[in-house]
């Protein structure tokens, strides 16, 4: 029988579907998640808990990890909610990742943004947000794969480029007009995924 400690950060694996989808979580925040589309990555989502708490890795999910799963598995398939009711961890990590990940959090389904509009709204350059979004600690819930290159070329992505494509394919809304988000006292650029598929085309 599982005992959950407040303290501990617990690990939980699983797959669906021919997708393994894991994440981190203490008390009632996510510490990192990740999927994969070949064997489980355990090593990959391990480098992403902060490295002074300690872990357990649990095959009984409690609530939160159970939600979290759902929530990869939801993400991956194309679908998404505004807000799934847990709380990301992003204390840890620098002010600039924080901006950079929190501007990213913002781009919907159906939608891509540039790394050079990302720099816009928070500073710094297209490269140094390139940087931030390669070491993403929760890929799927902060949908790092609707960034793209200035020219909506696919870019990089650690899972593969083909998966990135695969992700914003099954996002796809059709939509076909530009569009601007509001972040704090500027705007972000959307571009609808649509064009980044034909792009690849």
């Amino acid at each position: 029988m599982q005992t959950w400690g407040v303290c501990m950060t617990y690990v939980g694996y699983q797959k669906r579907k021919d997708v393994w989808y894991g994440a981190a979580v203490q008390d009632k925040q996510v510490l990192a998640t990740c999927f994969s589309t070949q064997e489980p990555d355990l090593r990959r989502l391990l480098r992403r808990v902060p490295h002074d708490i300690p872990f357990q890795v649990t095959e009984e999910h409690n609530q939160l990890l159970a939600n979290v799963l759902n929530a990869l598995e939801e993400v991956f398939n194309g679908n998404d909610r505004e807000n799934y009711g847990f709380k990301i961890a992003l204390d840890n990590l620098s002010s600039y990742t924080q901006k950079v990940l929190s501007c990213t959090r913002l781009v919907p389904v159906g939608y891509v943004t540039t790394y050079g509009a990302i720099s816009k709204v928070v500073g710094g350059i297209a490269r140094s947000v390139g940087r931030v979004e390669a070491s993403n600690p929760f890929p799927l819930l902060i949908p790092c794969h609707r960034v793209v290159c200035s020219d909506l070329s696919i870019g990089g992505y650690g899972y593969g480029e083909h998966v990135k494509m695969d992700l914003l394919q099954r996002e796809d809304r059709n939509y076909e007009e530009s569009t601007n988000i509001k972040v704090k006292d500027r705007e972000l650029t959307l571009f609808p995924a649509e064009l980044v598929k034909q792009k690849q085309g």
